[in-house]
């Protein structure tokens, strides 16, 4: 995962960061090794203790999903001829 992905990923979760900050976040992430997050430092973020990546991922795709969500509070009333 490179910068610009990383930017594009942010903006979609609504939290946009600078561009200094993003460098900051992959250093954080590849240990200052590497300007591109490698697919085994991605799954150590996800599935690390300190998993806010996760959790925004998690409420953006609650977002998405929003259309096909239940209603919400009581059961409409019914009665003896609405049953099967």
């Amino acid at each position: 995962v490179d910068l610009m992905s990383v930017k594009r990923m942010m903006e979609k979760l609504g939290a946009p960061k600078t561009h200094l900050e993003l460098k900051k976040m992959i250093s954080e992430v590849t240990g200052g090794v590497s300007d591109t997050i490698s697919y085994q430092d991605f799954v150590n973020v996800m599935l690390g203790k300190r998993s806010a990546v996760l959790k925004l991922v998690m409420m953006f795709e609650g977002k998405a999903n929003e259309s096909n969500a239940k209603p919400s509070g009581p059961p409409p009333e019914r009665d003896i001829a609405s049953l099967p």
